[in-house]
């Protein structure tokens, strides 16, 4: 692989200092980093100031397309690298890459490149006489400015690609800072750019940096227009009361919990195995992931049983294997966070049916899938996220009990409904305060569908038509006649 690089104003360089790339399946330190300080990333703001400010990025749209559709090449041209990078650098197992975690959001870029071709950058009102006054008007889309893309290490490129290229296609410059954990994929994407594409310099710029002090200036920067931020909700509420004294726009991605409600006429076999599927991906790491399952009182103990024995046997193990599905955790202090939220669920009074301890193993960071029975909602597992592979079992009396228990949460990210009945199923999702939501087993996730969260977690949407708008602004023209 290449040797991670900063990537500004069109040069890749590094820095005085550097920091470990750790494998989370291995613990070796498998690269270094450059450490990129205040002067690094000033640079890089002032060159996608004067990008946005003094070239023809902003307007001219057959270019950026031209510039996308050569990185899209490039990234499958670049596929197999980056696929075993992806599993080295974040613990994402093979089976991800070929999906979410790497071949997903690279073909998302072809839709996102015909989706801005055919964009109505101009919406014409006609002529009306506002205040006695004959005008003709026009509704613009332009872009908005410097874009700072803050990222989160889960997955790296689908969420690195859902800022930079929506971004870039609106007309916005960009400076991307991916988190510590997961630099290298963010720099790759950087070099790749930088050697295979038209890309002006400037009009793209990647930071890898371990300091959060450094990565704060893109919030308070004035020459930065706009936020991108997926993360914790803790980290959200700082980057927006950061950007308040410039009145920056910030867009927040930010934490879930979500429920997976089971109706007392599902399938309970289908929807459990669901259920306990997605919170093994990644190890659970994943902030739109069911952590929550809510079945009927009835079938409760059942419910706990299967759900048990389906996490028990998808267990843990190499990322490398194509057939594991629950790899490491990022890092040992997420290791200790998960551990943390175990003992809280014991001194809670709830009891485990499988998992609770760790993993028989020297090396790495691994958690055992756990599911934790016994508790309600009030509980803090079963209201905190906890970003591991942990599936909290909650009793429902009824439809509306299971609505309320859904609801009762301070996110609204995701969830998923099961019912044998599809309009009782889509009736309940309706009510569920959630920016997207499966019914009967639907894959919501897509190149083409926004994505997003009610209350705290997030504001805006990424993805779809709406994502590319969050990087736009609206401008209205009235022309006498």
């Amino acid at each position: 692989m290449h040797e991670p690089r900063h990537l500004i104003d069109g040069a890749l360089t590094t820095s005085a200092t550097t920091f470990d790339i750790i494998n989370p399946a291995t613990e070796e330190v498998i690269g270094h980093a450059p450490d990129g300080t205040a002067a690094d990333l000033d640079a890089a703001i002032g060159a996608a100031r004067r990008a946005f400010d003094d070239t023809t990025w902003s307007t001219d749209l057959d270019f950026r397309l031209h510039c996308l559709s050569q990185l899209h090449q490039a990234l499958v041209e670049e596929g197999e690298s980056m696929r075993a990078l992806t599993t080295a650098e974040g613990g994402a197992p093979a089976f991800a890459t070929a999906g979410p975690a790497y071949d997903v959001p690279v073909a998302g870029l072809e839709w996102l490149i015909n989706a801005t071709r055919d964009y109505a950058w101009e919406t014409d009102l006609g002529i009306a006489s506002p205040m006695g006054v004959k005008s003709h008007r026009i509704v613009r889309r332009e872009a908005t400015g410097v874009v700072a893309a803050i990222t989160p290490w889960n997955f790296p490129n689908q969420i690195n690609l859902a800022k930079v290229a929506p971004a870039l296609a609106a007309g916005n410059t960009v400076v991307l800072k991916p988190a510590p954990d997961t630099p290298w994929v963010a720099a790759e994407l950087g070099r790749i750019a930088a050697e295979k594409t038209d890309i002006p310099a400037g009009v793209f710029n990647v930071i890898t940096t371990a300091s959060n002090q450094v990565a704060a200036a893109l919030t308070t920067d004035p020459r930065v227009d706009l936020v991108s931020f997926t993360g914790s909700t803790a980290t959200g509420r700082a980057i927006m009361a950061a950007a308040a004294p410039t009145l920056k726009r910030v867009f927040l991605e930010l934490g879930g919990k979500s429920a997976a409600i089971v109706l007392d006429d599902a399938d309970l076999g289908s929807a459990i195995g669901t259920a306990a599927f997605s919170v093994c991906i990644h190890a659970g790491q994943g902030c739109a992931l069911t952590t929550r399952l809510v079945v009927p009182r009835a079938k409760y103990d059942e419910a706990v049983e299967m759900a048990a024995s389906i996490m028990a046997s998808i267990g843990w193990g190499d990322p490398l294997d194509p057939g594991t599905l629950c790899g490491p955790v990022i890092s040992a202090s997420q290791r200790d966070r998960i551990e943390g939220y175990l003992a809280l669920a014991r001194e809670e009074g709830g009891t485990f049916a499988t998992g609770g301890t760790r993993p028989d193993r020297d090396r790495g960071f691994w958690v055992a899938p756990a599911v934790i029975a016994g508790l309600d909602n009030t509980a803090r597992v079963a209201r905190e996220e906890i970003f591991g592979p942990v599936l909290t079992v909650l009793a429902h009396d009824g439809d509306d009990d299971a609505v309320r228990i859904a609801n009762d949460s301070e996110y609204g990210l995701s969830g998923a409904v099961s019912s044998a009945d599809p309009e009782r199923a889509r009736a309940v999702a309706r009510r569920i305060r959630t920016g997207t939501i499966a019914v009967n087993g639907g894959v919501w996730f897509s190149p083409d569908a926004p994505f997003g969260g009610y209350k705290q977690s997030g504001i805006g949407r990424e993805m779809g038509v709406a994502g590319l708008e969050e990087y736009l602004q609206i401008k209205t023209m009235a022309e006498g006649v």
